[in-house]
């Protein structure tokens, strides 16, 4: 979101145009493009505008090319008005299509597994009165939006969808109403009349209100945003700090985006003049300019996602760098194991493009291991070593490599089966000869490994090609075995390769009964108050070792034909919070979901594999 402090006559004479607000949006959304986004959105809010003249736009798109194509369309219709008029900044605050003062953008990335324009962000409500207006865009998913829709559906509402954006939007447009019809009465009571009253309401409304009587029934992982016709703006946090928020301010302009560098970038300003915002805690602006922010919500135990330290947050943050690089430098130890010690004999590389800080960090932590091996070689050979003896050993390096290269210009569109697979099986390329067939192994890290279809399908099949001893692949983060629903929505369980290799394990050892029996323990647990429930789905892991199911999906993602061993290495839950340490949230991993809607769902998609796959 962005929101001019000046009139716009004040970026025209300091910058060369009015323009300056579209422009920073656009470089925003650029820099934050770092991943596989389907669509994009931007609205726009004249506080300016006499009535009868549009005070509310909205542009969005699907594609890859979203946001070229929205902010494209934003610019013919700008140039289409009078080329005599364009240019001036007070006939454009009033006249020009998108030249405002507030301003919010969104990239979306589903999580729902719902598609379509309709889907998009930003959302907006209509009405007549301005201060009615309401438009949001948020990253989040809601873990109850069942109960939210009765909630209003209860006051009378009549919602079109049930989606988590939508359903939002009506409950806040609703508590919106009442704000304003509280504010009128006020007015009347003071004697106002017409005009007045409009104006006294849009002076005088408090978001605060209506966060606080919409948000209690939340449960998820947020950042919401919002801007209203008369020119009030919000942020909002969940009240666990899952979702990321940053803001920044100066005497022209107020900015907040999901990721730090991206506002560091396009304002050029240090990383300490972005502040984050605190868990539930509030941003808001009023139609005046007057900044503050409110508690709207009791912060509760921390939750922030590590996921995002891993791998969706762009990882030019400088405390997400070192991070990535620390989770890489504490994989050195169980990378050894895998290859016997043989660090002449092995070759590291990484899964482009994500896991690149993370190869920097191993890579550091290998030459560690190397210098300390290359002073107990040294302290070995005496008081007198030979030059060559010296030699030999400082020569000793690790070797690295860049292996594997991805080719961005593929597209797995081809939806019978056997042909998707071939064509992701070439997705990456290989750089030949770089290693020594049938000697060397060969590592590489990527930052998770999920499913497990690429690598089977594509990845160890193309590395099989150099003809390593060994392929050790090396996850930077814990086995991923639970759902996500806080906004990286994974929700069926048996997406997860841990879970199916905990299954394999399970029907090895003949054990089906473990399964029966948490069955049911999740049956009873649904029938219990959400504040309640335990995640029964933990039993499933219990009797194995992070170790034992490694070994279990190393075996399951091996392609028939590949004649390299292959292994699999995961960070362990110690050095995922060692290295990421101000971002608790690990619900993917262990398990503890920081709210009640997530370990009722995860129950339930245990009861929905159950009754699928056994009944």
């Amino acid at each position: 979101m962005i929101r001019l402090r000046k009139p716009l006559q004040y970026y025209k004479d300091k910058y060369g145009t009015w323009r300056y607000g579209l422009n920073k949006l656009y470089l925003l959304m650029e820099k934050q493009h770092n991943r596989g986004q389907e669509g994009a959105g931007l609205a726009c809010v004249k506080m300016h505008a006499a009535p009868g003249e549009e005070f509310f736009y909205r542009e969005r798109a699907l594609g890859s090319t979203a946001i070229g194509e929205i902010f494209g369309k934003v610019h013919q219709q700008i140039d289409a008005c009078d080329a005599g008029h364009v240019d001036d900044a007070a006939y454009a605050a009033r006249k020009v299509p998108f030249a405002g003062e507030m301003y919010m953008g969104h990239l979306r990335y589903s999580t729902t597994g719902k598609s379509g324009l309709c889907y998009v962000h930003p959302f907006m409500r209509r009405n007549n009165w301005r201060a009615k207006n309401l438009c949001i865009c948020a990253n989040f998913n809601m873990t109850n939006v069942e109960e939210i829709f009765h909630e209003i559906a209860q006051k009378g509402q009549h919602p079109r969808m049930v989606s988590d954006t939508y359903i939002l939007l009506e409950q806040l447009g609703h508590r919106l109403d009442r704000e304003s019809e509280r504010l009128f009465q006020e007015a009347l009571a003071k004697g106002l009349t017409d005009l007045e009253i409009t104006s006294y309401i849009e002076k005088h409304i408090n978001l605060a209100n209506v966060l606080r009587l919409s948000a209690p029934v939340w449960d998820g992982g947020y950042v919401l945003c919002g801007m209203t016709g008369s020119g009030e703006m919000f942020t909002l946090r969940d009240p666990w700090g899952i979702r990321p928020a940053f803001w920044y301010m100066d005497d022209e302009v107020l900015v907040v985006a999901s990721e730090r560098p991206v506002i560091q970038t396009s304002l050029d300003v240090e990383a300490d003049q972005v502040h984050e915002l605190l868990p539930g805690q509030a941003l808001l602006m009023s139609a005046a300019g007057a900044f503050r922010m409110e508690q709207i919500l009791e912060p509760k135990n921390p939750a922030a996602c590590s996921f995002e330290r891993v791998y969706f947050s762009r990882g030019s943050d400088q405390d997400i760098y070192k991070e990535r690089k620390t989770l890489g430098r504490m994989l050195v130890e169980p990378v050894l194991k895998a290859v016997n010690g043989e660090v002449d004999d092995t070759v590291i590389s990484y899964i482009p493009n994500t896991a690149e800080s993370s190869y920097y960090g191993m890579l550091e932590g290998f030459e560690d291991y190397l210098n300390a091996e290359k002073i107990k070689a040294l302290k070995a050979l005496g008081p007198n070593p030979s030059d060559a003896d010296m030699e030999r050993v400082m020569n000793r390096r690790v070797r690295a490599e860049k292996v594997a290269w991805k080719d961005i210009k593929m597209r797995t569109f081809i939806a019978e089966g056997n042909s998707r697979n071939d064509l992701a099986a070439h997705v990456y390329d290989i750089t030949y000869g770089c290693i020594r067939p049938n000697k060397d192994n060969l590592v590489v890290i990527d930052d998770s490994i999920v499913r497990g279809t690429t690598l089977r399908e594509s990845i160890i099949r193309i590395l099989d090609r150099l003809h390593p001893k060994r392929i050790v692949v090396v996850s930077s983060s814990p086995q991923v075995r639970y759902p996500d629903y806080y906004g990286i929505d994974m929700a069926h369980l048996e997406e997860f390769i841990a879970f199916r290799a905990a299954i394999a394990l399970i029907t090895e050892r003949g054990e089906w009964q473990r399964l029966a029996n948490i069955y049911r323990q999740c049956k009873a647990q649904i029938l219990l108050p959400k504040e309640q429930m335990i995640n029964c789905v933990r039993d499933v892991y219990k009797p194995f070792t992070a170790d034992e199911i490694s070994l279990k999906m190393a075996e399951m993602l091996r392609p028939e034909g590949v004649n390299a061993e292959v292994h699999i290495v995961y960070q362990s839950l110690e050095g995922l919070h060692a290295a990421c340490p101000n971002s608790p949230g690990d619900w993917y991993f262990s398990g503890h979901y920081p709210t009640p809607g997530g370990v009722k769902r995860c129950n339930e998609a245990f009861i929905a594999y159950y009754e699928k796959h056994f009944m």
